[in-house]
């Protein structure tokens, strides 16, 4: 059943086959194994393509819901023995999950010996029933999914910061209508539009701002060095420039105006029993992610 709906998930055998480390001809056989015990045929496929039998559309439902009651089953084991065991696959930002969350998660695998790790770093959306991940982390704001509990573990301050290189030769921009003036080192993700700045206003809703600049880039430590270049302003959470902004290569801009803070949240299926890995990961990232964000 699992290498069944691998194969209708990722849409081919081959897929599969490279997902669960098995050969192309095994997921082949597996498939053809359940058809004949069934006595119906389950895919269509050609050459190019394979679709569902309406049959097999419904045993494709059927088999989730069984095989989500067996790992529920199967955690419930694990946990009375009070260690995690198995593989947790998390996905998460690249450049926030490499810096913050990935040395947490290796910190829970080196106190647990039995819990396997599966990281994916990746700014691309990944789906938690598609891609089969325990465990998202999100930062931002979230979609409102049906199925999907998200708890927040950490808020990112965001500071405007510039060179004192660059704010010699062009200025200190001392409030929020100052930064159209100046060059802008922009944030942007692959297939999205450019991210604005947000700045919190006394009556509680959100300035956005669309900064001016040249300089478009997709990650945060190379916006960070150009920076430092001087090659403009740019908007970064303040756990990336502390040490620059500590050690004078960095000056944090408009001190009266109050940061954003930017949500970060780990994100699970809902389920009627959480396994002990996922609970106990969401744990370790909240206790441990605020500490990094101040």
């Amino acid at each position: 059943m699992d290498v069944f709906i691998k194969a209708v998930d990722l849409g081919s055998f081959a897929a599969a086959a490279a997902a669960l480390d098995l050969s192309g001809p095994m997921v082949g056989k597996h498939v053809r194994f359940l058809e004949e015990r069934l006595g119906m045929r389950l895919l269509n496929r050609t050459t190019r393509r394979q679709s569902l039998t309406e049959f097999g559309r419904a045993y494709y439902e059927r088999c989730r819901i069984v095989l989500a009651e067996a790992k529920a089953a199967d955690a419930l084991a694990a946990d009375q023995l009070s260690e995690p065991r198995g593989k947790l696959r998390v996905t998460m930002p690249a450049h926030f999950g490499r810096h913050c969350v990935t040395p947490i998660l290796l910190e829970l695998a080196r106190r647990h010996p039995t819990l396997e790790l599966d990281l994916s770093l990746s700014d691309r959306f990944a789906d938690l029933v598609e891609d089969g991940f325990d465990l998202a982390i999100r930062t931002g704001t979230l979609d409102d999914r049906a199925g999907i509990i998200a708890r927040r573990v950490a808020r990112q301050r965001m500071v405007v910061c510039a060179s004192p290189s660059y704010i010699a030769k062009f200025g200190q921009p001392l409030q929020l209508e100052d930064i159209a003036g100046h060059q802008a080192i922009v944030y942007r993700r692959l297939g999205q539009g450019l991210q604005p700045w947000l700045f919190p206003r006394d009556d509680g809703s959100v300035a956005g701002i669309a900064p001016v600049g040249r300089l478009r880039l997709d990650d945060l430590d190379a916006i960070a060095d150009a920076a430092t270049d001087g090659m403009g302003l740019a908007w970064l959470p303040y756990w990336l420039v502390r040490e620059r902004v500590e050690a004078g290569a960095l000056m944090r801009l408009l001190p009266d105006q109050r940061d954003y803070l930017y949500d970060c949240h780990a994100l699970w299926l809902q389920t009627p029993h959480l396994p002990l890995k996922v609970r106990l990961a969401v744990d370790a990232l909240a206790a441990r992610l605020p500490k990094m964000m101040s």
